[in-house]
């Protein structure tokens, strides 16, 4: 590794190498090869003076990039697309004279950035449906363990712990949705000139439209899409970057959102990240425990949601046909949001492997906060048996007061259960009011709930993609 120049923590630290292939410059300008013979093949085809030789030679010279000859050839022309279409001649010099043909360097810059969106989009699906099949696991297990449901962070009725994994599940539920409605409509930029009007080519093809219509389809079949532009300008419409990244930003809330809750949960040593048994929490503190995990993802999700303003800001201010302030931006900001949310949907998967629950200190903090929750429970069981509601909600208010004095004033327990067993006029004896106290009573439907998403929102896309399931989640640092 070079220690003495920038290197991004995304490539070194924390993305997977699938990911990083897509973003490389091995795939990027072998993509532009490609293209290249697509564009080729395809005006071949359609009768232009093409040879079969040359096609071949193209072919064969796909992965032979001379990187050292495109860096001296892009000094001397300032112009990347033009650098690498002189060293691919040189590699297939029999093709030369006909290598980008009619085409302008968005040809192959824009296709390729789309044929990344699309891979990328791809993989990010597999690591968001393994991430999914560990939280629909880990909501089905849990589905029926009370918990203490929190509104504005204070104590609100009981749900369950299953019942909240949902609450997570279905936020990347609609995610995944998101993504796949933009896979399904992600457009191929196609042939299509300088300024989008198409010009060249029908210099090339003596006017006829329906040739250059034809070209502009073989291509995009070639090249595996089934959608295309019909019409750009110099470029493909910079809104397409924009909704990519609101859907990456839009992953990076989810997955922030999770984390926000299971930090705090682990404060309350109710949920907690693995911990390895050899890992330092801190270099003071010893005995600390801290969510790290949680916290990269946290923060590799803020870098996302961030970059989605290049993104809006590039799209917003392009000109007419192209300006090329959108170019630097480019080639910063969907890789490293792509590279980003990899790395999230990782570390997500391994929180997910290793997630332990502390069902004894969920229910301590239940049981602390449940005789106020039961309180209205309790006055009915005693009406049925006689009482007078108002003496009884009264008598009721007068302990809680009291209760809650011996909590937060003098730092002790809950006691409202003992004082209401002491006060005769409620009439219960002590193993009726803790069938009243019993947790599952106090959470709803909350169960059901959970097996009837699972089975009817999530388990249909799990088995869909079942063949993407089985990620490795192992983290490089």
């Amino acid at each position: 590794m070079e220690t003495k120049i920038y290197s991004n923590p995304l490539a070194e630290r924390y993305s997977s190498k699938e990911m990083l292939e897509v973003f490389s410059p091995d795939f990027k300008f072998s993509t532009w090869r490609k293209l290249w013979v697509a564009l080729a093949e395809s005006e071949k085809e359609l009768g232009l003076e093409i040879q079969d030789e040359q096609i071949q030679q193209m072919k064969e010279n796909i992965y032979n990039i001379d990187y050292a000859l495109a860096s001296q050839k892009e000094k001397e022309f300032r112009h990347d697309v033009m650098a690498h279409v002189h060293t691919f001649g040189t590699q297939a010099p029999l093709a030369m004279p006909i290598i980008h043909l009619g085409a302008t360097s968005a040809f192959v810059g824009d296709n390729t950035d789309l044929i990344q969106i699309r891979e990328a989009l791809l993989l990010t699906k597999q690591k968001m449906v393994n991430v999914m099949a560990e939280l629909s696991k880990f909501a089905k297990e849990n589905r029926a363990l009370p918990t203490l449901g929190f509104t504005h962070f204070q104590a609100a009725q009981l749900t369950t712990v299953g019942k909240r994994a949902c609450l997570w599940l279905q936020s990347l539920m609609l995610d995944l949705e998101e993504l796949e409605f933009r896979n399904s409509t992600l457009r191929f930029r196609g042939v299509k000139g300088t300024t989008g009007t198409q010009a060249s080519f029908k210099d090339l093809f003596e006017g006829d439209f329906q040739k250059v219509r034809e070209l502009d389809e073989k291509v995009t079949e070639k090249m595996g899409f089934d959608k295309r532009f019909l019409v750009t300008g110099q470029t493909y419409d910079r809104k397409v970057d924009s909704e990519v990244m609101n859907l990456l930003a839009n992953i990076a809330q989810t997955a922030h959102k999770f984390t926000n809750d299971l930090r705090l949960l682990q404060h309350l040593k109710e949920i907690e990240e693995p911990f390895e048994k050899n890992q330092i929490g801190s270099s003071a503190m010893a005995y600390k425990r801290n969510p790290m995990r949680s916290e990269r993802i946290s923060s590799l999700a803020k870098f996302v949601i961030a970059l989605q303003q290049s993104t809006a800001m590039t799209a917003a201010t392009q000109w007419f046909e192209r300006t090329l302030d959108d170019s630097a931006n480019k080639r910063l900001s969907l890789p490293q949001a792509f590279l980003a949310v990899d790395a999230i949907l990782i570390i997500w998967k391994n929180i997910m492997d290793g997630l332990v629950v502390y069902p004894k200190m969920i229910e301590k903090r239940i049981m602390s906060e449940l005789p106020f929750m039961a309180t209205e429970y309790i006055i009915m069981e005693c009406v049925k048996q006689g009482g007078d509601r108002q003496e009884l909600h009264e008598r009721i208010r007068q302990h809680s007061m009291e209760a809650g004095k011996q909590v937060k004033v003098e730092g002790k327990e809950n006691d409202l259960i003992d004082r209401i067993l002491a006060d005769d006029y409620f009439k219960l004896d002590k193993e009726r009011l803790l069938e009243i106290l019993d947790p599952k009573s106090f959470t709803g439907f909350a169960a059901e709930q959970v097996l009837d998403f699972l089975e009817l929102e999530i388990q249909p896309i799990l088995e869909k993609n079942k063949d993407q399931l089985g990620m490795n989640s192992e983290l490089r640092v």
